[in-house]
Order: C-alpha cells, then sequence, then structure tokens
C-alpha cells in the first residue's frame, strides 16, 4: 500500500441493508490486508449492541478497529485506507449533543468534514439516504432526515467517487479514480 500524501475520498451511500458496509470492506481489502475501520455508533440500547457486534463479526482480524462518536478530524493519518462507518450515526451523536438544533449541527458537521478532508488517506465513507425512505412521524425526525441529506450532499461534492448501493449492488453516480474491489 502506497502513502497517501493527499486525501482520496469513496462516498457509499443507499438505504438500510443495501450493502453499503460490505460493498466499502470488499474495497479497503482489495487495498490493504489490513484496513481501518472508524466507528461512528454510540453504544445506545441492546438493538445497537447487536448492530456492532454483527459489524464485528463481519471483519477478519486484520482490521485495525477504532471508536471516534464525533471528532471524524481527529482520525490519524494511516497507510492503510480507512472506512467510516456511518456518517447517519455520527450525526446522531451531533444532532443529540447539539440539543437537536439543525443549524448548530449542520455548521459542525461540515467543520469536522472540512478538517477530515485535508488530512491525507485513502477513505470510503459510509452513510443512509435517509430522504429515500418513509417520511419521518416528528419534526425532530424530519430535521434529522434534512441534516442527513445536506450532509450528503456536502460530503459528496468533496468526494472523488460516489457509489449509491441498490441491493446490494454498487451504481458508480461520481467517479474521477474509482478502483475495482
Amino acid at each position: 500500500m502506497n502513502t497517501h500524501s493527499s486525501s482520496n475520498w469513496t462516498f457509499i451511500t443507499g438505504g438500510a441493508r443495501s450493502g453499503k458496509s460490505r460493498y466499502a470492506q470488499e474495497l479497503a481489502e482489495a487495498l490493504s490486508p489490513n484496513p481501518v475501520y472508524v466507528a461512528t455508533a454510540r453504544r445506545w440500547d441492546e438493538d445497537f449492541e447487536q448492530r456492532i457486534r454483527r459489524h464485528q463479526a463481519d471483519r477478519h482480524n486484520g482490521w485495525q478497529t477504532i471508536e471516534i462518536d464525533k471528532n471524524l478530524a481527529s482520525i490519524e493519518q494511516k497507510n492503510q485506507p480507512i472506512i467510516i462507518d456511518c456518517i447517519t450515526l455520527w450525526l446522531t451523536n451531533l444532532f443529540v449533543d447539539n440539543g437537536y438544533d439543525l443549524e448548530l449541527c449542520l455548521a459542525e458537521a461540515k467543520r469536522e468534514i472540512d478538517q477530515l478532508k485535508v488530512t491525507p488517506g485513502c477513505y470510503f465513507i459510509v452513510s443512509n439516504e435517509l430522504g429515500m425512505g418513509l417520511h419521518a412521524e416528528t419534526e425532530t425526525g424530519r430535521k434529522f432526515t434534512d441534516l442527513q441529506g445536506w450532509v450528503n450532499q456536502y460530503i459528496a461534492a468533496r468526494s472523488e467517487n460516489v457509489v449509491l448501493m441498490v441491493s446490494g449492488i454498487p451504481l458508480v453516480v461520481k467517479s474521477t479514480k474509482l478502483r475495482k474491489a
């Protein structure tokens, strides 16, 4: 694996259980036997504990896992590919910690994204397309769906590659340097 002197992002988005994480892992493993997995989930309840265990079981022992729930810009540059999984859970942490204030959360998210973008490395960034699902029943849910959509747009605009996962199939939306898995 070559040392990355610049930042190269592949943004992988799609619905729940669309194969986003699996595809990101395949891309990272094709580049290195020892990729880095940045887990953003907090352990909110037993359901999240089970999700975390399932994701951990999907990775072989060669993976290095780092848990970062807010400060993505703190990721130290590695010579291995890095998966950030996922932006939706990371945004949830920011949203809760900012008292569900959409503007504060969006500003903090953009700051973190901008700081991460100047960090050299090969990143696979996983997120959900919430706006393509059910309409949220609550005002807070609708605000979060809007936030997710704006942050996805912000990341996609800064990514060299964008992939939409549909039923486990990657659809390349934007490609400047996409490597095959």
